[in-house]
């Protein structure tokens, strides 16, 4: 049965006793200078905001072109 060593700590406190706000500052500098950058949230895209629907559909020529043309509104 082997033991796992306990990992070292982040961050000791040497010297002083800092106050719990304290404490979440100097953490919140570090966790921002870490580089660890989160993961973005995926964009929701909304039909609502489909631009791609104002586009105007390629014109094919040929018999009955003007007439098809207009069937695209």
């Amino acid at each position: 049965m082997s033991e796992e060593p306990t990992p070292r700590p982040v961050l000791r406190i040497v010297r002083g006793e800092p106050s719990d706000e304290e404490l979440a500052a100097l953490l919140a500098v570090v966790a921002a200078r870490s580089g660890v950058i989160a993961e973005p949230e995926p964009e929701v895209h909304s039909a609502w905001r489909d631009r791609a629907a104002l586009l105007r559909k390629p014109l094919h020529p040929g018999p009955g072109a003007w007439r098809a043309s207009a069937r695209g509104f």
